[in-house]
């Protein structure tokens, strides 16, 4: 439309340079693009039905959503996708069905796997376990559904919380109104209540602004991008930070309104409608739908630092999913089946592209798994809990790092494991900053401070942890004076 063209065409022309600019031809077949080497990529499997979302299992495998069957089918590179649940109360119309789906961080404990989906009156978040997926937990009800603009990716970020996004379902007045879940990106507890340390109290909101945001990705310093279809003239991937607004239905792409939040890349709707992204390498591989292509953007805190490039352009049709696997491989999943796209006689497929470097075996089927094998997803205890030697004291360790820095501020993480030979049940961190610094927010633990000392206890649902098992607790602090130094020692008490 000629006045979203003025709209951007008005930005500063750095601004206009850093989210226009586009490669829309493939690299060299020698290029390696984000760590990955897209010349050996192999088909994992085919015959899924207009797959929308991809998540692990602790055994490696993965569960794909059906959105227009609403079932759920579990993959192996090699073999058949075997159907392993039906999910009910699912009502698929047009864009809606069984959408994202998501694994509990404490699924060896706990079982679950978390479902976004449409029902006969909305859009929800649901739990079950995939033995029985009869027997839901509704997590969050009440999102505005429609047959277009429905959102639904879930993926449990890394401070243990779960995000959420939504779509104005056809109403763009949603997406600035702070009292609708519609056109949003949503953070929540596992359990769906609203954390305290979101940006509007009381409020699962995130951030708004959204049309339709079908895709979340974090980097290794937990900064959050998200995917973002427009209407007639600009995609995007915008840089997610608490509280921000990011434009629409005012703003679609840049604008030069200082309320809003501009995308840090936007592309023509033919080249892109962006749904599912993955990060890797300093990398974000958006997977396109009417473009047909893997976008891959070079990034770095929360700025695109190179030229996209388009991957699989006219190779596999319509790609929903992207997502890096336990395995290493980026996972890149089609929807070809969908309706809208031209499905050849063996999709929708998977297909894995092997990290740059080494050699790509063949996709054959773990020889560990016999075809009488049980489902990975039968309830079985977690490997700390087979024939093993006695159980030694409980322990655990503690790594603070800095993940990122600015003047009079940082964003820092602490990592604890447990460095025992018996499953603890709570973990206490304790350190005293050096320099005078102050933490101002923490995610995934609760802290107190009294002077330089801090000391850091877990949250309810990260407290469990097997011999080995990790979790993370991200913080932001302010520091002043010439050092933001790292304090030691950083001890640990388990319990």
């Amino acid at each position: 439309m000629p006045k979203r063209l003025a709209v951007a065409l008005a930005t500063t022309l750095s601004t206009v340079t850093a989210a226009a600019l586009v490669v829309t031809q493939p690299p060299s077949a020698t290029a390696a693009t984000g760590g990955f080497d897209f010349t050996r990529a192999q088909v994992a499997t085919t015959g899924l039905q207009a797959p929308w979302s991809i998540a692990f299992l602790p055994d490696g495998s993965a569960i794909v959503s059906e959105r227009d069957t609403a079932t759920i089918a579990q993959v192996r590179p090699g073999s058949a996708p075997t159907r392993v649940a039906t999910v009910p109360n699912v009502s698929p119309q047009g864009e809606g069905g069984l959408l994202g789906i998501a694994i509990s961080p404490t699924y060896a404990q706990d079982q679950w796997v978390y479902a976004y989906f449409s029902s006969a009156s909305d859009n929800r978040v649901v739990r079950f376990r995939l033995s029985a997926p009869q027997t839901q937990q509704v997590i969050l009800s009440g999102i505005p559904r429609a047959q277009f603009h429905n959102g639904g990716r879930i993926a449990f970020g890394p401070d243990g919380m779960l995000y959420v996004t939504t779509g104005d379902a056809g109403t763009s007045a949603n997406a600035q109104d702070l009292n609708s879940p519609g056109g949003k990106i949503l953070r929540m507890r596992p359990d769906g209540t609203v954390p305290p340390d979101n940006p509007f109290s009381g409020s699962r909101v995130y951030s708004y602004g959204h049309r339709n945001v079908q895709g979340l990705a974090w980097d290794e310093g937990g900064r959050l991008y998200a995917t973002e279809f427009g209407q007639n003239t600009w995609d995007e991937i915008n840089y997610i930070q608490p509280g921000r607004n990011y434009g629409w239905p005012t703003c679609e792409g840049m604008c030069g309104d200082s309320r809003f939040t501009n995308p840090i890349q936007t592309w023509s709707t033919s080249e892109a409608s962006p749904s599912g992204v993955a990060y890797a390498n300093g990398t974000l591989f958006a997977a396109a739908l009417a473009g047909r292509r893997l976008w891959t953007v070079p990034v770095s805190a929360g700025s695109r630092t190179g030229t996209p490039v388009a991957e699989f352009q006219g190779t596999y049709g319509r790609l929903r999913a992207a997502t890096v696997g336990p395995d290493g491989w980026l996972w890149v999943m089609t929807n070809n089946r969908d309706g809208r796209g031209t499905p050849a006689a063996d999709d929708d497929r998977v297909i894995r592209v092997p990290p740059a470097g080494g050699t790509s075996p063949s996709p054959s089927a773990s020889p560990s798994v016999s075809p009488s094998a049980s489902p990975s997803f039968s309830p079985s205890p977690s490997p700390s809990a087979s024939a093993s030697p006695p159980a030694g004291p409980r322990a655990c360790s503690a790594a603070y790092r800095i993940a990122n820095q600015w003047p009079g501020g940082f964003q820092g993480e602490l990592t604890v494991r447990n460095s025992g030979t018996a499953a603890i049940s709570s973990w206490t961190v304790t350190f005293a900053f050096p320099n005078g610094q102050s933490i101002t927010q923490l995610w995934g633990g609760r802290h107190t401070q009294s002077g330089s000392t801090v000391t850091v206890t877990n949250e309810s649902w990260n407290g469990a942890l097997a011999p080995n098992a990790s979790t993370t607790a991200g913080f932001t602090g302010s520091w002043s004076g010439g050092a933001n130094g790292t304090p030691s020692p950083v001890t640990c008490t388990a319990a």
